[in-house]
């Protein structure tokens, strides 16, 4: 890829895709970061070598892609700064900002734009981030393949066929995490009260997650598990009882309510910024 790129917001998800792409040999000299705080573009620009600018319209003048990397509450009022940069160049816009549609991003452009909207997660810091990604009808299949392209640099990228999928992509992915550092900790509490002291069980709660989350990525999760839970033994025991308190419909009602939250937090949003 030789497109250049212009990161609008200088956060850690923008430093996270910038490190991934250089890392992944991407020119340097064809990323540029604007941020209006001069303090957080310093160190992208020291640790990368990288332009950077605190004037949006300037930076993203004659770019190929305009990644949105800014918080929701101030989206607006950035795309409409932004809306000055001429339709007939053909750039993609990128937003990572949740909750807030492409329409919106698209009315608040001018209209006419070609923008994919994608959904990170924290794991993208480490460059193990699963995105899901929607575009809307403006984005041409070279678009698409440069957006895909971007968010690898960070993990796995996956399309939705509908951008409304995103909040399903958000209760899973997106606030997914949490939930695996949730049972961590509680994982972690039970071996204490087992007898454990609170390292020990900190520090096998966590390797047994990664050794699990590793063994799980290319293999049936189902068949790895009736592989560890032998018949009348321990792992048995404990998976009855994660059956018998129905564990399976706690997980379903978490998800629920991300997802429903996910849709009001975008109706939320919109209708705040309209």
């Amino acid at each position: 890829m030789n497109q250049t790129i212009c990161f609008i917001g200088a956060g850690n998800m923008a430093t996270s895709l910038i490190g991934g792409l250089i890392k992944n040999g991407y020119d340097r000299a064809a990323i540029t970061a604007c941020d209006i705080d001069a303090d957080q573009l310093q160190p992208l620009q020291d640790r990368f070598g990288i332009e950077v600018s605190q004037n949006a319209v300037a930076a993203g003048q004659a770019v190929d892609v305009v990644m949105l990397a800014i918080k929701p509450q101030v989206m607006q009022s950035v795309c409409e700064q932004l809306a000055v940069l001429p339709v007939s160049s053909g750039q993609l816009f990128v937003s990572i900002a949740a909750g807030v549609p492409t329409s919106a991003i698209d009315n608040w452009l001018g209209g006419g734009r070609s923008i994919v909207r994608c959904m990170p997660n924290t794991p993208a810091l480490l460059q193990l981030g699963a995105t899901g990604l929607a575009a809307n009808s403006q984005v041409s299949a070279s678009q698409r393949a440069l957006a895909e392209k971007i968010m690898q640099a960070v993990g796995i990228s996956i399309w939705v066929d509908a951008e409304t999928e995103l909040d399903a992509v958000t209760a899973i992915s997106g606030s997914g995490p949490a939930y695996f550092f949730y049972f961590i900790e509680l994982l972690e509490a039970a071996g204490v009260k087992l007898g454990l002291s609170r390292p020990t069980a900190a520090r096998l709660a966590r390797q047994t997650a990664l050794g699990a989350a590793n063994m799980a990525l290319d293999e049936d999760v189902t068949e790895l598990r009736a592989q560890v839970t032998s018949k009348n033994g321990t792992t048995e025991q404990a998976i009855l009882s994660f059956q018998q308190n129905q564990l399976a419909r706690l997980v379903e009602d978490a998800t629920a309510a991300a997802h429903r939250r996910s849709l009001e937090l975008a109706l939320e949003l919109t209708n705040k910024q309209d």
